[in-house]
């Protein structure tokens, strides 16, 4: 529900605080005293089109800020806000600035939000409607998920959705399986030609770094060879194991007069003996592992070659290739199984869809039967509005497969006829302002109990109706406020009279400036707004009495249904 609601430079408002309670707030005032601007500021603060020409002339910027409280914590504005890191505390409080340059800012409980979230947000704290409204209600793409809302059947919600989703997941399984075993088909020629090509290559992963090691080592063989051969030479040439020999002879004679005093020195060169020698080994094995076969480097180079065009005809590196080999390999298995993989898959979804139509049509079955519970309780709310003969019906029928869904395969319309007689039609086509805005209030009666919105605003929607129709749509109103906090801009007393707070809304002039007031009126003053409302500019004591008369028979708490017959004489005469 609305709490506050601060205006500080729109249009002809210069500052305005309001406080407000629960029930029906009502209000009043001469034609363009600025109601609408209340509207347009409120629409800001739930997240409307920002527009420098709501500044007021003089200004440099405006600013709007709103408390709110939510009494349902399971309304969606809690998770959305929770979806987006937003804390809240029991009182949300939104404010929005608009400077001249076309900037401004949006914050919610001091934290900065976009205006695009905000539109989000405010749709789940109050629903504004006025007489041509074409949102809510009026726009038949909501009508699904406003009869969702007043039925009692969210597991069969649920579980349509959950089998929807089953659905097109085995779809989406089903022709991506179709749509390979038909490439596959298609290139089943080509698919067996490279599979034998690469069968026959038999590449390993590693294999290019082996083969390019290779040639370089065949590239350089002459002059490897050449080198070990120098090397071996040089370890030949000056006889180092005698040499090592004589000085291991040495030393015995000397470790012999020392006790042995030097021994590390003879253990060094044993192992330096024992070292060449293995020296000298490796370097004749090494020798004869470098071959100078011309015919092998041409064998190596060869190969690399012929597996460099593998890669390039399957777009991939040569590591890459027994991997593209496997997947061959599984495509023409699945060839050769006959696509049994998309016979199951077909199976699998003709059952998805069987269970998805089973639990679409028991939810059909629920949405028929709560549209008829709707349908018997709107119908009971027409003849008190003077609309004895209009008739209301909820209207379901099946979509074409293609649009079938996570909530069924339903589409539902409210629709309305106004004449005995006349075809039913689209509830925002057939009905003038008057009628629409009284069907309206027919179905909001029902709704507003199921509805998670706590607060909706009405724009003149009593327009065009007066007397005993007036009264009517005040004990409407009256009675949905006992529900949730309704907000009325009106010009009908019969309306006003019901109301638990009345707000004037008057316009005056001081030094060429134009400035819009709200005062909330006392009971004294509610009155005299009331016969003003009856009589027009001047105000008789005669208006006075039929306010009063008005007043008491129209108030929530009374148990009186309709004006007193005084009052009745006093809206003949006028």
């Amino acid at each position: 529900m609305l709490k506050a609601l601060s205006i500080c430079d729109v249009v002809l408002i210069d500052k305005l605080n309001l406080d407000f309670t629960g029930g029906l707030s009502v209000f009043s005032g001469e034609t363009g005293a600025g109601k609408s601007i209340l509207l347009d500021s409120l629409g800001l603060l739930l997240g409307g089109r920002a527009e420098t020409g709501l500044i007021r002339a003089g200004a440099d910027k405006l600013s709007v800020s709103g408390v709110f409280e939510i009494k349902d914590k399971n309304n969606p504005f809690f998770a959305l806000c929770a979806e987006n890191e937003l804390e809240i505390d029991d009182e949300i409080i939104i404010k929005r600035t608009l400077n001249l340059d076309g900037k401004g800012k949006i914050f919610l409980n001091d934290q900065p939000i976009t205006a695009r979230l905000l539109k989000e947000l405010g749709a789940y704290l109050v629903e504004i409607h006025g007489q041509f409204d074409n949102q809510g209600l009026l726009n038949p793409a909501t009508h699904l998920s406003v009869l969702d809302s007043y039925g009692d059947y969210t597991k069969k919600l649920e579980q349509t959705a959950a089998a929807s989703r089953e659905y097109k997941m085995l779809q989406r399984q089903l022709s991506a399986a179709e749509q390979e075993f038909a490439e596959a088909v298609k290139e089943e020629e080509n698919l067996r030609h490279w599979t034998d090509e690469l069968e026959k290559a038999k590449v390993r992963v590693g294999e290019e770094e082996e083969l390019n090691r290779k040639r370089t080592e065949l590239m350089h063989a002459e002059k490897l060879i050449e080198n070990l051969n120098l090397a071996y030479s040089s370890l030949q040439g000056r006889d180092i194991s005698s040499l090592i020999q004589k000085a291991q002879s040495a030393l015995t004679r000397v470790n012999g007069l020392t006790e042995n005093r030097f021994a590390d020195i003879g253990e060094a060169l044993d192992t330096a003996l024992i070292q060449l020698d293995e020296a000298i080994s490796r370097i004749e094995e090494a020798s004869s592992e470098i071959n100078l076969n011309a015919g092998e480097a041409d064998a190596v180079e060869e190969r690399l070659f012929a597996l460099k065009a593998l890669a390039r005809k399957h777009g991939c590196t040569i590591d890459s290739l027994p991997e593209v080999l496997e997947n061959f390999q599984k495509r023409l298995a699945a060839l050769d199984k006959g696509g049994e993989d998309i016979t199951d898959l077909h199976r699998a979804v003709e059952q998805a869809k069987k269970e998805y139509i089973r639990l679409a049509e028991d939810l059909s079955a629920a949405r028929a039967k709560a549209a008829a519970t709707l349908d018997k309780a709107v119908m009971k709310e027409l003849p008190p509005l003077k609309m004895e003969r209009a008739v209301f019906a909820t209207e379901i029928t099946r979509l074409p497969e293609n649009e079938w869904g996570e909530k069924g395969f339903d589409k539902v319309s409210f629709t309305v006829s106004t004449n005995p007689n006349s075809p039913r039609g689209a509830l925002n086509k057939i009905a003038s302002g008057g009628e629409l805005s009284r069907f309206m209030l027919a179905l909001k009666v029902n709704l507003a109990q199921k509805s998670s919105v706590e607060t909706l605003i009405f724009d003149e929607v009593d327009a065009g109706i007066g007397g005993a129709t007036a009264q009517a749509v005040g004990e409407r109103l009256a009675r949905l406020a006992e529900n949730v906090q309704v907000l009325l801009v009106t010009h009908s007393p019969q309306v006003a009279a019901f109301s638990r707070q009345h707000f004037k809304v008057s316009k005056s002039t001081q030094n060429n400036i134009t400035t819009t007031k709200v005062h909330q009126l006392s009971a004294a003053e509610k009155k005299e707004e009331i016969a003003r409302m009856l009589s027009g500019e001047k105000i008789t004591d005669e208006a006075r009495a039929a306010a009063g008369v008005l007043i008491n028979g129209g108030n929530p708490q009374s148990n009186k249904k309709s004006p007193p017959k005084e009052a009745d004489l006093f809206f003949n005469k006028a």
